[in-house]
């Protein structure tokens, strides 16, 4: 990780929520309260990042994908060229009740979507009225808003990221009733206890978002490197491993045919015979004499 604290400062992230409205569960990461402000402490909030890069790594080197969530204004395109660089799914535009916990439904609406994308590229869907047509264009148009980024998400996520636990309030709680481990970027007025790897910072301004965003996506970077290393590792040792099976083989098929001892009655076959099959031909049953009568 090459983010520093000065870089944090930098950024603004140490800027929290007023003291009014700052939640006591955060302030482990609090640093102080100053002019009506609460000032995020971020020796504590570097800490965290690095407990969360370290996580991201570990999670897509074995395999994992993470979910991207910013349906907030200041971090929707943030979280949208994050996703789309390192080829995570993500949702910017809409939480979508149950995407988690009721994956399956959503699975088959994705499905439909998918077929409804097929019908308008095949020209299959000039085939329908004008009246059937519109009102499947006007579907498209909503769940294109809903499925955009989780269209080739195919299971359910390692691991999910989000901007503002607060605001991304019901997705949290489906990462949680899914057990699926969520780090977050958390400011003062929410609750970092509902996250595994919460992260203290500034979740209002676009420079804080961004450096947290731009250190996440490096973890996924540095996560599929690995990924792709241990492959070819991976398919090195199987090829080695094939391949002396195949010498095991061959040196077990090495015979000499000299030293095989055959049975007395063997019949050799003559080059250029046909091993056919022998058609032993059956004596017809002898007929018994029937005595003629006597006259």
């Amino acid at each position: 990780m090459n983010v520093t604290a000065k870089d944090l400062l930098d950024a603004g992230v140490h800027f929290g929520h007023q003291t009014k409205r700052w939640n006591p569960r955060s302030k482990p990461y609090v640093f102080d309260h100053r002019q009506g402000i609460t000032i995020i402490d971020l020796g504590k909030t570097h800490e965290q990042l690095s407990k969360a890069y370290t996580f991201i790594e570990d999670t897509v080197a074995n395999g994992g994908n993470v979910l991207f969530v910013g349906t907030k204004r200041q971090a929707q395109e943030i979280i949208r060229e994050a996703a789309t660089s390192t080829n995570m799914p993500y949702c910017v535009d809409r939480w979508l009740g149950g995407t988690l916990t009721n994956f399956t439904t959503v699975k088959k609406s994705i499905a439909k979507f998918k077929k409804y994308q097929q019908w308008e590229t095949s020209g299959e869907l000039l085939k329908f009225s004008s009246k059937e047509g519109a009102a499947i264009k006007r579907e498209m148009t909503r769940m294109q808003k809903n499925f955009a980024g989780i269209v080739e998400m195919a299971e359910l996520p390692s691991a999910m990221f989000v901007i503002d636990a607060s605001h991304e309030e019901i997705a949290v709680a489906e990462a949680g009733r899914c057990k699926i481990p969520c780090i977050g970027l958390v400011d003062t007025n929410s609750d970092p206890t509902k996250l595994s790897h919460p992260i203290p910072g500034n979740d209002d301004a676009v420079k804080s978002i961004r450096i947290i965003v731009e250190t996440i996506v490096q973890a996924v970077q540095s996560g599929l490197s690995q990924r792709d290393s241990r492959r070819i590792s991976r398919g090195q040792a199987d090829l080695k491993a094939a391949s002396a099976a195949v010498a095991a083989a061959a040196g077990a098929t090495d015979v000499d045919l000299s030293k095989i001892e055959l049975p007395p009655d063997a019949v050799p076959l003559v080059e250029g015979e046909v091993d056919a099959p022998v058609v032993v031909k059956k004596k017809p049953a002898a007929r018994k004499k029937v005595a003629a009568p006597k006259e």
